[in-house]
């Protein structure tokens, strides 16, 4: 186990004569306890009960040395040890095929892009090209050892540690490349011992909806030993070391806080970025590598973070690499080695001590206050590093390299490397004792070549446990399932309440049944998408050896076991009795069996296409038509007689026609009806002269036969599951390439496009060009700012779980124009919540109190749209290119006034400005193809400078992510922009000296949101450390980075604890008081002022631009989005057309008989079916545009929250247009419709309204679905509200039940379900006014009296009850069909030709009502009310 937080036994037990040898002695008198402790709960079991102790991890005082050595020296005193693993590599050499640039596909050119994927199926690499990627790598990392790989982003540093570490999907490694893991091969370490390896990347993923304790618990029994010290248990063990990790990383007081994500409130970046640290901890790997993983934690907790490794290499061997872009000196000095990548080529390898030597010698300089990381980096700018006038150093990368080649320290690595192999040759002893120590480790029954710790059946118990967990995090989903499920069961058996025993019972019974199949059946299609949401998370845990996916799904299954039960039950019990089924208890639970059986065989064949699929659109498709097909394929819809041969096989393999079999069986067999009607209908009339008016059935007993057989799809849909989940994994992304729009691909690809690492983060990085400060970029016409922002006693107030909380506490100060402030504080101190406060970005959410104003003046409505705010969060539309975004923006932003011409000159002078020439025709793109990290942050930036912001400029984070010499480049451009007259306050997590050095003010806070310093920084930092240091701080040293000192200084570190109340010092300070006095001058003096302003009227307005012109260009890039977005489109477009065409082949010209009359109905009562799915495809789509605009465009007041639904709205309908045409076509002529319409000599006016019929339909869906989505969070909800919404329109529909046969109650809901009108509307064009013949199996035989002929003897009675006799001549073997023509049909089922054009036009004001209620529910429910500000 890996414990961290290096502060010595001296620092906490400052009164110990002699610290290591008391250590000691606690640590014998703690092996002897340990029989004596026992297994009780909540107690420390490897350290001391005393909250005092320093092996306490619960206590103030816990130390993580004191508690590793604590830890070793049991290991040691049981005779174990801890598994150890160097590496070395030679000759390494990786490369990938692909294209540096690539053009962005849309709905139009999407085709063009065939020829090639066909290729790429029979050749892999053909039309690619070979990009090298690390060229000649060599080295040697001994156990214990850490090493720090450093260069830019795209130089090769994430590839490197990938290879290393075993992970190189879509790269390849030469073949004579040599791996020596300590005596183990390299295909032996990936693959049998692949926990040990890890390579741990730089997103978190986890289940948001667990505690941090839950993630961190699961974690650590995941790899618990085998064997622990006697009277320990194992969930006391784990959750020892959970307690321990977390007090290393300092997130100990978030145990029973959620994770959290972009939807689920948790704990704060920061922290979850320490989550997936400490998870990666407790994998307990020898061999760890670290990619990037200090991203958005302070220096502060980067450092702690270093000092973790270090403690972990020292005392348990662990073997550490890390790639880190922003390095601190002191997090550098902890290093053992260093390697330096530049393009790709390895340029250094060795000390840590003596790389600025060896580079010094070269002929470089380093500047003065330079970290020695930075100045590795900068070795890798040809702009940014500083060559001795009297040297010659090398300057291109291959020179760099070639001179290490020759060079002596690399003649010393190989010889190190040799004799390292000499020791520790491949399977040696080394590898027998590594695998011993392993098999010791392992559960008994796991053999030593399975990566994993636990067994197969440990692995799916501990995956249950989190299964539970999730359950009891978030029950609520489950609830309303249940509630929900009991709802509908109401409302639908209320349509067949309490059915009569006899005949006129048949058809409402198969309905009945029908519906209970067909709901149970697919109540599971929503796990579909439930399954992409934790495979990332899955598949970096099967990474790290937790478990195997299969047993996470099969974990999945049992655990859903419950829930699917009582939902089954909730559902059931209610539909059964309610409808007066078979009553018999036998009877009530077979059918109960049948339908849980059901669900488990759907729940099967949904997850296993879930599992299959690597992305939600490929799933989509095939779910859908898969459910069409066991829906039509059931029995109901088509009886098994008339289902035409080439489909007759769906059929046999249809778990649900088998259930509802089984189910008809079950509710008919050995019962008798009453004959309820007869024909002919006399008093008169004899057993001979009359038959029962309903279709006869031959008995059978299929009961167990079809249970069987369900039972065995239901094993082999989960067996499908497992494997699948097994082995398919998600899609994996091809490396990030630039994209540009077809047409405007640069012939020369942007600068550094020359391998595929750089492919894989968008390009290299461009450094702004340096220039003096004070220039300011002529012509751009820049604005800077002319007015003062100033605040006072600023709080904001949370109410959190029921308690009040305050997050900011007072905090004051200003910006002036000209001047660059930063704001900095410890990890959790507000500073974001900060900006938003004064940004007025929190409206609505929490209670802002204080002082905001604008040279005196309260800001009105128009301060969002005056002011820039850059979030940390790069957010843009993906498949906008640079130049659009720009364009966007300032089309929106600055004052209607100015000329379009003017704006777009701006745009190309910011484009200039923020040297992004090369890529601002590049699509934005998503992780995978598109921008990279700099080239994100590059252009948030762009898009608030374009918007010209008069006021101020918030920049939130500008650094993350970055290597350091981009940061000094992004700082390069905030400097300008101040320097031009801008006002800027910037947040920033990890600045070194130098980079500090550049702000001209700094805004500090503590824990809390309290403000501890607010004023100059000075020269060199002079003022500040002067501040600090006359208020009780250690001597900042030099050389030192004020920055981190200053984070020390107030205990900002988890293992650092400051004795001052800096806060209360800073409230005392005379600093403060002048801080007062110089607010109280600012609103004093322009209070004076106010008189004299006469600004434009225009400037008060809350948009800059009209609503028209909004409205014009947000639907225009709305339209863009769709048409750049072609798996979309063709998505919804093929889901209609394999639909219509599926329902049309198996309906293929239905005959006009009643059957066929019937199949004609059902055929369009199946298309309806679809529009689940069509809402499911839409709302991930409108949910990426609303988080654009809520979290950006909304704030900054760039356009009318009206005009952003009524966009995505209008954007729909050439979507729904289109695929109208292709629906229609595919359904109309081949079910035959065309020939009904024909027979009535109306053909074209019901083949045109039949297409206006279909393309409202899809426009109706549509803005169905934007009333569903407008509201609510996720597409989980909005998914379940237009369910339930639409299962109530469906069923009520008049298609499985009339009008007539409905209870009173629920006509309202005949008359208000929308597809009512629409059913009615299609029925009636599709098939009015034509004859109809009836098959023989349709008629009814019967005898005549002696003496009649068939004519004679039924005339009265087809006078009263409609109808045809076969031949009226014949005197016996009477046949009579039911129906003559088909409106006695279409009245039945309450469908009026006459009715068509107005039920068409009923429609209409349908679409109207969800446009209005979409509109009015976002309003409601997303819209700010009111500023909670006082």
């Amino acid at each position: 186990m890996a414990p961290a937080i290096d502060s010595t036994v001296n620092d906490l037990q400052p009164n110990t004569p002699n610290p290591e040898k008391a250590l000691s002695s606690q640590a014998q008198a703690f092996v002897r306890a340990y029989s004596e402790d026992g297994d009780s709960g909540g107690q420390s079991v490897l350290g001391a009960e005393d909250p005092l102790s320093p092996l306490n991890p619960r206590g103030e005082r816990f130390n993580a040395r004191a508690w590793a050595k604590n830890l070793a020296a049991v290991t040691r005193e049981r005779g174990e040890g801890f598994r150890q693993v160097g590496i070395s590599f030679q000759n390494v050499n990786v490369f990938g095929y692909g294209t540096p640039t690539d053009f962005q596909k849309n709905v139009g050119n999407v085709w063009l892009a065939l020829p090639a994927m066909i290729r790429q199926l029979f050749a892999p690499k053909g039309g690619q090209t070979r990009i090298d990627i690390l060229n000649h790598f060599n080295g040697l990392v001994r156990p214990g050892e850490m090493c720090v790989v450093l260069g830019p982003p795209g130089s090769g540093c994430s590839t490197f540690l990938k290879t290393i570490s075993g992970h190189t999907s879509g790269l390849h490694v030469n073949p004579d490349a040599h791996f020596n893991y300590q005596g183990l091969s390299a295909k032996e370490m990936i693959t049998a011992h692949r926990g040990d390896c890890i390579y741990t990347a730089e997103v978190d993923v986890h289940f948001p909806m667990l505690t941090v304790g839950e993630t961190l618990t699961f974690a650590a029994r995941a790899r618990s030993q085998q064997h622990l010290p006697e009277g320990i248990s194992r969930n006391n063990y784990c959750d020892q070391l959970r307690d321990v990790i977390m007090a290393m990383y300092g997130i100990r007081h978030t145990i029973h806080t959620k994770v959290g994500d972009d939807f689920v409130r948790g704990v704060s970046g920061g922290e979850r970025k320490r989550v997936s640290v400490a998870e990666a901890t407790l994998a307990n790997a020898p061999f760890q590598c670290w990619d990037n993983s200090t991203r958005g934690l302070d220096s502060a907790n980067a450092i702690e973070f270093c000092r973790t490794l270090r403690l972990q290499s020292e005392i348990f061997g662990q073997t550490c690499v890390v790639s880190m872009y922003q390095a601190p000196q002191t997090a550098y000095d902890l290093f053992d080695k260093v390697l330096l990548i530049y393009e790709g080529r390895q340029i250094y390898f060795g000390s840590t001590s003596k790389a600025k030597d060896y580079f010094v010698n070269l002929g470089f300089e380093c500047p003065a206050r330079q970290t020695t990381p930075d100045f590795l980096t900068s070795i890798t700018f040809p702009a940014e590093r500083i060559p001795r006038p009297d040297c010659q150093p090398p300057r291109t990368p291959d020179e760099f390299s070639q001179v290490w080649k020759n060079s002596l320290e690399c003649k010393a690595l190989q010889d190190e490397i040799n004799e390292y192999n000499m020791e520790h040759p491949i399977n040696g002893p080394d590898a027998d004792t590594f695998r011993q120590l392993k098999q010791a480790s392992q559960a008994q029954g796991q053999k030593v070549t399975s990566p994993f710790t636990l067994t197969y059946s440990q692995q799916v118990k501990l995956c249950m446990w989190r299964g539970w967990a999730r359950f009891k995090a978030d029950p609520w989903p489950a609830v309303w399932v249940m509630v929900g499920n009991t709802i509908m069961a109401l409302i639908m058996s209320s349509l067949f309440y309490n059915m009569g025993q006899d005949t006129n019972s048949f058809y409402g019974r198969s309905v009945v049944l029908f519906m209970a199949i067909l709901f149970n059946a697919f109540s599971s299609i929503l796990e579909v998408m439930t399954l992409y949401a934790q495979r990332p998370i899955v598949e970096k845990q099967s990474r790290y050896a937790f478990y195997h996916p299969s047993a996470e799904a099969y974990a999945s299954v049992l655990v859903d076991m419950p829930m699917k039960i009582t939902s089954t039950i909730s559902f059931n019990l209610v539909f059964y009795f309610m409808t007066n089924l078979n009553r018999a208890p036998g009877n009530f639970f077979f059918y109960l069996l049948v339908v849980f059986l059901i669900v488990l065989a759907m729940s099967g064949v949904f997850r296993f296409i879930g599992s299959l699929s690597r992305t939600e659109q490929q799933a989509m498709v095939p779910a859908s038509v898969l459910m069409l097909a066991l829906l039509i394929f059931t029995g109901f819809v088509v009886p098994v007689d008339y289902m035409l041969p080439w489909c007759r096989w769906i059929n046999y393999v249809n778990p649900v026609a088998y259930g509802y079999e089984a189910l008809m069986v079950n509710e008919f067999h050995g019962r008798e009806f009453t004959c309820s009607t007869y024909i002919p209908e006399y008093a008169n009339a004899t057993s001979g002269t009359g038959a029962c008016s309903v279709v006869g059935a031959t008995p059978g007993n299929l009961f167990w036969r079809n249970v069987g057989i369900i039972i065995a799809m239901v094993i082999f849909n989960y067996l499908m599951y497992f494997i699948a989940s097994e082995y398919v994994t998600a899609k994996k992304s091809r490396g990030e390439i630039l994209v540009f729009r077809r047409g405007h691909t640069p012939s020369i690809p942007a600068k550094g496009s020359g391998d595929l690492e750089k492919l894989e983060s968008g390009h290299a990085t461009t450094v702004l060009e340096r220039s003096d400060p004070s220039m300011v970029h002529k012509g751009e016409g820049f604005q800077g700012s002319v007015s003062v922002f100033h605040w006072n006693n600023v709080c904001y107030d949370l109410e959190i779980k029921g308690k009040p909380r305050r997050i900011l506490d007072n905090v004051d100060g200003w910006i002036k124009p000209g001047t660059l402030t930063a704001l900095m504080g410890v990890s959790g101190a507000g500073k974001t919540t900060l900006l938003d406060c004064l940004a007025n970005r929190r409206v609505g959410v929490g209670i802002v109190t204080g002082e905001m104003l604008v040279d005196g003046k309260v800001c009105d409505q128009s301060f969002q749209r005056k002011t820039g705010y850059a979030q940390q969060q790069d957010l843009h539309l993906e498949t906008s290119t640079v130049r659009e975004a720009l364009t966007f923006s300032a089309f929106l932003r600055q004052p209607h006034s100015i000329p379009k011409a003017d704006k777009l000159t701006y745009v190309e002078e910011v484009i200039k400005l923020l040297a992004m020439q090369d890529y601002a025709d590049a699509v934005v793109g998503v992780i995978g193809e598109g921008l990279n990290v700099e080239q994100r942050k590059r252009l948030t930036l762009g898009v608030e400078l374009v918007a010209k912001p008069p006021l101020l400029l918030f920049v939130d984070e500008p650094t993350s992510g970055l290597d350091s010499q981009t940061s000094w480049a992004v700082l390069d451009l905030l400097e300008k922009l101040s320097k031009a007259g801008q006002s800027i306050l910037c947040t920033i997590h990890q600045p070194s000296a130098m980079l500090f050095q550049r702000f001209d003010r700094l805004l500090f806070l503590a824990e809390g949101g309290k403000p501890v310093y607010f004023g100059e920084i000075g020269n060199d930092s002079s003022t500040l450390i002067d501040y600090f240091e006359r208020n009780g701080a250690k001597p900042c040293l030099p050389g030192s980075n004020p920055a981190e000192w200053m984070l020390e200084a107030v205990g900002a570190a988890p293992s650092i604890s400051s004795e001052g109340d800096w806060p209360e010092i800073w409230r005392s300070s005379p600093e403060y008081q002048s801080v007062h006095h110089e607010l109280a001058r600012l609103k004093a003096v322009d209070i004076d002022q106010l008189s004299a302003d006469k600004p434009d009227p225009t400037s008060y307005n809350e948009f800059a631009a009209p609503l028209w012109q909004q409205l014009v260009v947000v639907t225009q890039r709305a339209f863009l989005q769709s048409w750049r977005s072609p798996s979309y489109i063709y998505s919804k477009i093929t889901l209609c057309i394999a639909t219509s065409l599926f329902i049309g082949l198996v309906f293929f010209n239905a005959p006009l008989s009643i059957q066929g009359l019937q199949n004609q109905m059902f055929a369009i009562f199946e298309v309806m079916s679809i529009v689940g799915q069509l809402v499911d495809q839409q709302m991930p789509n409108f949910l990426t545009q609303r988080s654009l605009y809520e979290v950006r465009e909304r704030p900054a007041k760039t356009y009318s929250w009206m005009v952003f639904m009524l966009s995505q709205i209008v954007t729909e309908l050439p979507w729904s247009t289109l695929a109208s045409v292709f629906m229609w076509a595919l359904f109309y002529y081949p079910i035959g419709f065309h020939k009904n319409a024909q027979a009535a000599g109306q053909g074209t006016e019901r083949g045109a309204l039949m297409w206006l019929l279909f393309w409202q339909f899809l426009v109706w869906v549509s803005t169905f679905t934007h009333m569903c989505i407008s509201f609510v969070d996720s597409a989980d909800d909005g998914g379940n509200i237009a369910n339930f919404l639409f299962v109530l329109a469906f069923f009520f529909c008049g298609v499985l039940a009339s009008p007539s046969q409905m209870p009173r109650f629920w006509i309202f809901l005949y008359r208000a379900s929308p597809l009512s009108y629409w059913v009615s509307a299609v029925l009636s064009t599709g098939f009015a006014n034509v004859q109809v013949t009836c098959t023989d199996k349709e008629y009814t035989a019967f005898d005549p009296p002696k003496g009649s002929t068939c004519g004679e003897y039924m005339a009265e009675y087809i006078s009263r009850a409609g109808g045809y006799v076969k031949d009226p001549q014949a005197t016996e073997s009477c046949g009579y069909c039911t129906i003559k023509d088909t409106n006695v049909f279409l009245a039945a089922v309450s469908s009026d030709y006459d009715t068509r054009w107005r039920n068409f036009g009923i429609l209409w004001v349908y679409i109207g009502f969800n446009i209005a209620a979409a509109l009015a529910l976002y309003w409601i429910a997303r819209m700010p009310k009111g500023k909670k500000r006082l």
